[in-house]
């Protein structure tokens, strides 16, 4: 009988974790086809500073010279507190391809309900990274079905949640509108290691100094944590201690990571030595 339980045991040891590796190297994005988007709420965290240089760090890399991507500034919620500038960074970062949420909300639904359908009636499906809240993806969604009805957004559209935070300062009708309407993953919190996904919260890192390579990310990395260290816990902002610390934090770039298939890299030093070069 203990012999039988132990084979049972083991059994489904076995079947978790061909599961489980199953689960960590399955490949989501199709290069050929889909869009990668990341939006970007920067209010009141500084951390979309670093993420957003983190995203354009990662798809500088010859690996990913194929992904089609855009981003959106200030795609903010229902929480409260100030916005952080992104503009320099993101016109240094992505040149045209990004828009702006914060300047003008429904200028950028229309710019990105464009973008996205140019991806959707080609036939890819269009993958968000949410390094925020989702009201503005619920608006999208909105726009796309009422242009284009027959597309199937709740198979067609991907949205990636890593933060219960995020969640929480989502209004509650966008949220539950999102939920029903696309095809939503909540991951493992990118804040955190060992969980899954990569921990990219590092407090005290000044080692992407010497790990990064190329002049144009060194300048991008520059001002990013010139523009953090400016607005961190500034006029009742969010004071993020890792930040504060000298160190980095873009853990929104996990939501990226799993959606590209790499969510294997541990933390933020394992990321510049892939990346970084």
């Amino acid at each position: 009988m203990r012999q039988a339980c132990i084979f049972i045991l083991l059994s489904i040891l076995t079947s978790y974790f061909s599961w489980a590796n199953q689960q960590h190297n399955e490949k989501r994005f199709n290069t050929e086809k889909d869009l990668l988007v990341m939006q970007f709420d920067c209010k009141t965290d500084v951390d979309d500073i670093h993420s957003a240089a983190a995203l354009k760090t990662l798809l500088s890399n010859h690996e990913f010279d194929a992904v089609n991507y855009f981003a959106v500034a200030g795609t903010y919620g229902i929480q409260e507190g100030l916005y952080v500038p992104p503009n320099k960074l993101f016109q240094q970062a992505f040149d045209e391809r990004w828009s702006d949420a914060h300047a003008n909300r429904e200028k950028a639904v229309e710019e990105m309900k464009n973008v996205t359908l140019e991806c959707l009636q080609k036939g890819g499906s269009v993958w968000i990274a949410e390094a925020g809240q989702s009201d503005f993806s619920a608006e999208l969604i909105k726009a796309i079905q009422k242009e284009t009805p027959d597309i199937n957004t709740a198979e067609r559209i991907h949205i990636v949640q890593h933060s219960d935070w995020n969640e929480d300062v989502t209004s509650a009708k966008s949220l539950a509108f999102v939920k029903a309407h696309s095809n939503y993953h909540k991951i493992p919190d990118g804040n955190a290691e060992g969980n899954g996904t990569p921990g990219f919260r590092t407090p005290g890192y000044s080692a992407w100094k010497t790990k990064v390579q190329d002049p144009e990310l060194i300048k991008l990395w520059r001002l990013a944590v010139e523009i953090g260290l400016k607005y961190n816990g500034k006029d009742g902002r969010y004071n993020n201690e890792a930040i504060a610390s000298g160190g980095l934090d873009f853990s929104d770039l996990s939501e990226v990571c799993w959606i590209l298939g790499i969510q294997s890299i541990k933390d933020t030093d394992e990321f510049f030595n892939a990346f970084g070069q």
